[in-house]
């Protein structure tokens, strides 16, 4: 049986005009070993139907944003309640546990505000489960809220002294837990900007939570006695601008969102406040005004930093890149 004819230089069951198959592949293969590279167009991160990758945060700003500052101040102010008591300063820690209560009250107000009924608080107490950021937390505003309350009761009718100390000195116990674990529960999260940030966020807010009840107390305690205030304030404000610049450092790509728009503002708002009212209340000595001024530096600074963190984290979970081009650096480390 004769073959079908094949058109000259032609190759079996291919039309004439066009190309074998693997041709164009060993002309580019030749190109490549001439050391030519293709180009590939950036990627654009994008989802299907253009959301997200991540759902945002749907909490009410205020309400979330707020808790986090108040429990920071409310655990705080105990520590220096604590203080002023043991050392004899009963114009401080008058107000401190004053700060303590009212703070602490608010704080748990934003938060069912958020949940919408009082009974969801509730529910979470049903068990405690340690691994969970939101239970521990929850028993820990179970516990210290009373104890922070009677402190302050205590301290406005002048009875049942024993018992005022003894609470103050366990709500000064559980204080720096309160400050803080809004760190670790905001890390815990999927959110890019707070989940990256798992190590030094609770030294931000540590810092941060410092610097409102030194704040605070500059304001409202006699400046003969503010000693450990002023102290208090320096301190909290070197661990807090310290701790975040090194966060911000690195976060690499997800530290982006603090440096744009809203939380920009916020963060910058937040540093400058926080450093000058850290030099003012340095330099105040007994000048009323000056602490006046320092207090309310220290105490709006703390309250930006909060809100700055809070929309830096909507932002990271609006924008697909932050989620997946740390995820690829991470499966490229494990492959090399």
């Amino acid at each position: 049986m004769s073959e079908p004819d094949v058109p000259r230089g032609g190759v079996r069951g291919v039309r004439p005009g066009s190309e074998a198959p693997g041709a164009g592949r060993g002309r580019r293969r030749h190109r490549r070993r001439r050391g030519e590279q293709p180009v590939v167009p950036d990627a654009a991160f994008s989802s299907y139907y253009g959301k997200p990758v991540l759902n945002k945060p749907t909490w009410r700003p205020l309400d979330i944003a707020g808790y986090l500052y108040l429990g920071g101040l409310a655990g705080a102010s105990s520590l220096l309640a604590a203080g002023g008591q043991v050392t004899g300063r009963p114009g401080l820690a008058a107000p401190a546990k004053l700060g303590a209560a009212g703070a602490v009250s608010l704080s748990l107000a934003a938060l069912v505000h958020d949940l919408g009924r009082p009974a969801r608080f509730l529910n979470m107490l049903r068990v405690l489960k340690p691994t969970s950021p939101m239970s521990v937390g929850s028993w820990l505003l179970a516990g210290y809220a009373p104890l922070a309350l009677t402190a302050a009761a205590t301290e406005v009718a002048g009875r049942y002294r024993l018992l005022g100390s003894a609470a103050t000195v366990a709500s000064a116990v559980l204080g720096p837990a309160v400050a803080t674990y809004t760190a670790v529960l905001l890390s815990d999260t999927a959110v890019p900007s707070w989940h990256e940030g798992y190590r030094e966020l609770p030294f931000v807010f540590a810092g941060s939570a410092a610097t409102a009840a030194s704040g605070l107390a500059l304001a409202a305690a006699p400046t003969a006695q503010a000693g450990p205030a002023r102290r208090l304030a320096a301190a909290g404000a070197a661990l807090e601008l310290g701790a975040f610049r090194a966060m911000k450092r690195r976060m690499g790509l997800t530290a982006e969102p603090f440096e744009q728009g809203r939380p920009h503002l916020l963060v910058r708002a937040a540093e400058a406040l926080t450093a000058g009212g850290a030099a003012l209340a340095l330099c105040c000595g007994r000048d009323r005004r000056l602490a006046l001024a320092a207090g309310a530096a220290l105490l709006t600074g703390s309250a930006a930093l909060r809100f700055g963190v809070f929309h830096a984290g909507v932002a990271s979970a609006e924008d697909p890149k932050y989620t997946v081009v740390p995820q690829r650096e991470r499966l490229a480390g494990r492959g090399s």
